[in-house]
């Protein structure tokens, strides 16, 4: 059991692990590319190591260098060889589900696996488009679970597919798939999400066109494929979703003020922070800019009084991944705080809404949830309690973080996986004069 302490503000200025969903988009995309390409500040957690080391199965070779940064040797868009054993994903769901979408359109055979937490994902949503560009999935656990074999078409076609929910990761995976077949990919997204690869495509050299529908205001992305991609030097910013936890615990803890520099800032990521300054938060952006299309920013937050308010449901894309210390935040806000659309969470690392949900009433918070809503009323956090984190990195540090204000202690009952996608986040903590106990 893990729990955590302190008896000072916390006060720093802090740089943290690079940001994940751009990272395995820069592993992968380094990796088709023609050419050399570098990576600097590449997240090396788990989940993206996981990513990695499937690419070097299917014939890349990356070469870290003494700083850190990665050598890339581009394969090219075609390039890609069968991998000779089961590529195990461990517990990434990003990783597995864009690395679906590449080989779909490669004349192979594929096998994947992963930790037991992904294994209970399900992958219809990403197989259904991968299907009707020619994709065969050969074997599958159960309804298209992990572990799955899935064989790519020799001949695949180009399609146009509307997302029934909203999915960056499908997204992704669609156009990855477009990549190496010849005519038009096109994705319609009746709510944007996150763009990372729309971006970092056109960087490529890709012909790629993201437009609004001024008919029905849907978002159309049309990729033209069997275009090659061009060599890059890649530089991934920090993550605002890990970002988050240390934005919270400022946020709640009296007397604090923490700095995160170089934090992504792009507008389908930042939906937390948009939240947070309506329910009263003191963040402020310094040392604005963008590099490599996306923006950066150095983010400040200082304690405040925070009140609840209604989330609507369209931004609920932009900080799928933040509900769980969102719901931390509301907790100690005054009034209560209603968050709409959040039907993605029950499909995450665990059903996520109702771990947050549960986790909350654990605590003793005064929380309920329907089919896509939680509902919070803030106050005191009694604690006093050991949270069941499902294997789910995000729940265990959102009530890591919450046991800082709270009565009494509040564990969680594993923290291995956080090193999935946050690795440094203890020694951070450490660096906040925040004491990590166990028990």
């Amino acid at each position: 059991m893990t729990y955590l302490s302190t008896t000072c503000p916390l006060t720093g200025t802090l740089t943290i692990d690079g940001d994940k969903s751009i990272s395995h988009r820069s592993v992968i995309f380094s990796g088709i590319a023609s050419g050399t390409s570098t990576i600097k500040g590449l997240l090396l957690s788990e989940d993206v190591l996981a990513t990695k080391a499937a690419m070097e199965a299917m014939g890349v070779i990356y070469t870290q260098q003494e700083d850190g940064s990665y050598v890339v040797e581009g394969v090219g868009v075609n390039g890609l060889s069968q991998p000779q054993q089961t590529l195990d994903m461990g517990n990434t769901g990003t990783g597995v589900r864009l690395l679906m979408g590449l080989v779909a359109s490669h004349d192979f055979t594929t096998s994947f696996t992963g930790d037991k937490s992904l294994c209970s994902r399900p992958m219809g949503r990403v197989l259904t488009p991968l299907s009707q560009c020619g994709l065969e999935v050969i074997s599958s656990a159960d309804d298209y679970r992990l572990p799955i074999t899935i064989k790519g078409s020799s001949t695949p076609a180009p399609i146009t597919y509307t997302l029934p929910v909203a999915s960056a990761q499908v997204k992704s995976a669609i156009l990855l798939a477009g990549l190496n077949i010849a005519g038009t990919t096109t994705v319609i997204e009746p709510v944007a999400t996150r763009d990372h690869t729309e971006r970092m495509l056109t960087g490529l050299g890709a012909t790629i066109t993201s437009q609004k529908d001024p008919a029905t205001g849907h978002h159309v992305i049309a990729l033209k494929g069997k275009q090659p991609l061009t060599h890059a030097n890649f530089e991934v910013p920090a993550d605002p979703s890990s970002a988050a936890f240390l934005i919270v615990a400022a946020l709640i803890t009296e007397g604090s003020e923490v700095t995160i520099k170089n934090v992504c800032m792009n507008e389908g990521r930042t939906g937390l922070y948009t939240t947070l300054i309506e329910m009263g938060a003191t963040i402020t952006y310094h040392n604005e800019r963008v590099c490599a299309g996306e923006s950066i920013a150095d983010i400040t937050a200082s304690y405040s009084q925070l009140h609840g308010i209604e989330v609507p449901a369209e931004r609920a894309p932009s900080m799928i991944d933040e509900y769980p210390i969102l719901g931390v935040a509301a907790s100690v806000a005054n009034g209560t705080t209603v968050m709409h659309g959040l039907e993605e969470l029950k499909v995450k690392e665990s059903n996520r809404l109702d771990a947050t949900l549960n986790g909350l009433l654990a605590c003793g918070v005064t929380a309920q949830a329907g089919e896509d809503t939680l509902t919070v009323t803030g106050g005191p956090i009694p604690g006093g309690c050991t949270i069941t984190t499902h294997m789910d990195h995000r729940i265990a540090m959102s009530f890591l973080i919450a046991g800082l204000v709270s009565d009494s202690p509040i564990k969680v009952d594993d923290v291995t996986m956080i090193a999935t996608s946050f690795p440094n986040f203890f020694s951070l903590l450490e660096q906040l004069s925040i004491r990590v106990n166990e028990s």
